[in-house]
């Protein structure tokens, strides 16, 4: 009753400030069993979002890890099937991955050798699932097949082999293609189209436009079953995306065919890595009933209409239509807001590299402006998260230390600043809406993460750990394997952590890292497990 009386006065622009009740923050504990079918077993795929939920008391429940894909091996879908099946009975949820699903895991949807058959049978599966299951709410989500990037995408195995020579090229018929189509593409532009339609390896072309074809197909059956009712909502991304390329293209197709099923049930935008994030907050949100309102502030500079890289819209729309989707509703001023989200980006809207020289410790043009803006906010006594975006793979050096040297680190409801920006944009939101229920300590564990992955790691660690890495016997240089090197970087990872949380992380009295222990699961350096 207390929400519909909030709905109805944001209805009708009445300024009030809400608060959660002492009877809110208890119902937090009064949980239930949530399935939960990762991405892939990766920290931020699998148990950093699966521990967001229980912080909240609920029992979310993953499939055992032989079952799950990892960087070389795919999932086992039908192991996945069987499992989520068995698990049902019981359930209040289920969140789960249609790339686990149908291909086995994120790598897998993009090297996979399955036939259009058997994608078919499995995407069946959804509906037999409904059937048997009919009072089970499923939020799925899935992702757009990513555009390569880069040459060196195809000869890592996360695709296949055969586009190790035409990788640029591919990538730059993608991007003339999407031009063309959408009436944006100058004389000279189409005549190198023509050009590269010539010159890449058929075999190649034919590869990559077959695969690509069997993931667009599949994702307009995922929305036909969505319009069908089998999910209660679907949250498609477009893996690793540009303004201009074949995730855009179909990224747009892709919204017109589900154009009639409205945001409440289906919602495709930029992103992967976190879309679980977002459907497992769109899970618990519909769970309690609630609709958390969102006030949205950006830097100086081109702000909401920063286009980051990675991404295939401006960030403004990005992050709008996911609070949508993880349950929220946007509201129009900070004083109606249950979050507040301050977005970092760089006053020109460029999308730097966190491991690059100019990510320093000094200010640049937008971060005090920024830094004071959080201030203020938090000041007044508003909820804050800060989405950090104006770097790519990790934090913002200088606007981290002005938040450490303000003694802001703690008094933010939850921070966010890994990997690309609707990575970052989309876990914030789906782990700071959920924050209204949890205690202080747990909110503090889940920044301290945070901080110590984004800011510590993935910003500074990282690079320093490479060059000791590098010259370790046991490292393969040839493919960039920790192998033989893995305890070592293990050791003088956690080493090189706890120095730097000395020096920059104001611990709240609650909590130690006597027992701080970083980890690579993937057997590389790109990411790290944080146990503390």
């Amino acid at each position: 009753m207390k929400k519909i009386i909030m709905l109805l006065a944001l209805a009708i622009c009445l300024p009030i400030a809400f608060s959660i009740t002492a009877a809110e923050a208890a119902r937090a504990s009064d949980s239930g069993k949530i399935l939960f079918v990762p991405l892939d077993n990766r920290p931020i795929t699998d148990k950093e979002t699966r521990q967001v939920a229980e912080k909240l008391g609920y029992d979310v429940v993953v499939p055992p890890d032989t079952l799950l894909g990892t960087r070389e091996q795919p999932g086992d879908p039908d192991g996945l099937w069987q499992w989520l099946n068995d698990n049902a009975p019981g359930a209040k949820a289920a969140v789960v991955s249609t790339d686990a699903m149908l291909y086995g895991s994120l790598v897998a949807s993009r090297n996979h050798e399955l036939t259009e058959n058997t994608i078919n049978q499995r995407l069946e599966r959804f509906r037999t699932f409904r059937e048997s299951h009919p009072g089970l709410p499923v939020y799925g989500f899935g992702t757009i097949l990513r555009t390569l990037l880069s040459a060196t995408h195809s000869g890592n195995g996360m695709e296949p082999a055969i586009y190790q020579q035409n990788a640029v090229m591919l990538r730059d018929y993608s991007v003339l293609r999407d031009k063309e189509e959408m009436g944006l593409a100058s004389k000279k532009e189409k005549q190198e189209l023509d050009r590269l339609q010539k010159e890449i390896l058929p075999a190649a072309m034919e590869d990559w436009t077959h695969r690509h074809g069997l993931n667009f197909n599949a994702n307009k059956a995922l929305i036909d079953l969505t319009g069908q009712g089998v999910f209660t909502f679907l949250f498609l991304g477009g893996d690793d995306s540009a303004l201009y390329s074949q995730t855009h293209y179909e990224t747009r197709h892709l919204k017109e065919y589900g154009k009639n099923i409205g945001k409440t049930k289906l919602q495709i935008t930029s992103g992967a890595d976190e879309l679980g994030m977002v459907m497992m907050c769109r899970a618990i949100c519909d769970d309690k009933r609630d609709i958390p309102f969102v006030y949205t502030a950006y830097n100086e500079g081109k702000g909401r209409t920063t286009i980051p890289k990675y991404c295939n819209e401006e960030i403004g729309i990005d992050v709008d239509n996911t609070i949508v989707a993880a349950g929220g509703m946007l509201v129009p001023a900070p004083e109606r807001a249950e979050l507040v989200m301050a977005v970092n980006t760089n006053f020109d809207g460029k999308t730097m590299d966190a491991n690059g020289p100019d990510n320093t410790i000094k200010p640049r043009k937008g971060t005090m402006y920024f830094v004071n803006m959080v201030k203020e906010l938090v000041n007044k006594g508003y909820p804050v998260a800060v989405a950090d975006i104006a770097y790519g793979n990790g934090a913002d050096n200088a606007m981290m230390n002005e938040l450490h040297k303000e003694d802001l680190q703690f008094k933010l409801q939850a921070y966010g600043g890994w990997n690309t920006a609707t990575n970052t944009t989309g876990f914030l939101i789906g782990t700071g809406l959920l924050t209204k229920w949890m205690d202080k300590q747990a909110r503090e564990e889940l920044m301290l993460t945070r901080y110590l992955d984004e800011w510590g790691y993935q910003s500074n660690i990282r690079q320093q750990l490479g060059a000791a890495v590098w010259i370790h016997p046991g490292y393969s240089q040839s493919t960039g394997n920790l192998d033989g090197a893995r305890d070592f970087a293990s050791q003088q990872g956690t080493e090189l952590m706890k120095e730097f949380a000395k020096k920059n992380i104001n611990l709240p009295g609650d909590i130690s890292l006597k027992n701080l222990r970083i980890s690579h699961p993937w057997n590389r350096l790109f990411e790290c497990d944080i146990d503390f």
